[in-house]
């Protein structure tokens, strides 16, 4: 029974994983999307928003199971707890790849981003994915010393974003309010994605130490 129990915990871990493995493939084909003007590409990230939401649904729902059979205590408690919540912040992350795509989609055949702001936005872009990235490893191998590291990943998402904001208050921006407020979302987007995977990273934390990681200043 322990050993079918171990093997039904490694699979949902292994959900986590593929779902991760989807946000980051959304991440990099929906900033390709926009910044190409690919209706294409733009429209099957949208799509594979909805496989994202079905992993989601369906690890909540072996999870629950698995708690109402074994009830849990202790770290493996906290395993499914902290399960419950990684995933609904990869939902989050996918939703965000999501709204990238629609913006590509919406101002098809043009192209959403100005050409000034098109490399932070393509290293914004760069900057989720190796985020992600390492937010996968960190899920896989519980490692706490990579896990503490997304907190100084997120800082350079942020100083990209305030770029981003930094370049549409200045009083030569020439693209009106409507670009203007694609941009501040389009940023808020990428913005949000690194703090999810900061917040990943912080549960696996206390998964592996029963205590929270300090959060930034």
């Amino acid at each position: 029974m322990r050993d079918q129990y171990n093997e039904e915990l490694d699979s949902m871990r292994t959900s986590l994983l593929l779902m991760a493995g989807l946000v980051k493939d959304s991440i990099s084909k929906g900033t390709l999307a926009l910044l190409t003007c690919d209706l294409s590409l733009a429209e099957q990230v949208i799509a594979e928003d909805n496989v994202i939401d079905t992993i989601q649904h369906d690890l909540d729902a072996r999870g629950l199971n698995l708690m109402a059979r074994q009830q849990p205590v202790a770290s493996d408690l906290r395993t499914l707890v902290t399960g419950f919540r990684m995933s609904a912040d990869l939902e989050r992350m996918g939703a965000l790849a999501n709204h990238i795509a629609k913006l590509a989609r919406m101002r098809f055949p043009g192209c959403a981003v100005p050409a000034e702001l098109i490399p932070t936005i393509e290293e914004m872009g760069r900057t989720a994915v190796l985020i992600i990235d390492k937010m996968a490893s960190v899920i896989e191998h519980r490692d706490i010393v990579r896990a503490l590291e997304i907190e100084t990943d997120d800082d350079q998402m942020d100083i990209l974003h305030r770029k981003i904001i930094s370049t549409l208050l200045a009083d030569d921006w020439a693209h009106g309010i409507e670009t203007a407020i694609d941009m501040t979302l389009l940023a808020r987007y990428y913005e949000r994605c690194a703090d999810h995977a900061v917040s990943i990273a912080r549960r696996v934390y206390f998964l592996v130490t029963g205590e929270y990681a300090s959060p930034k200043a």
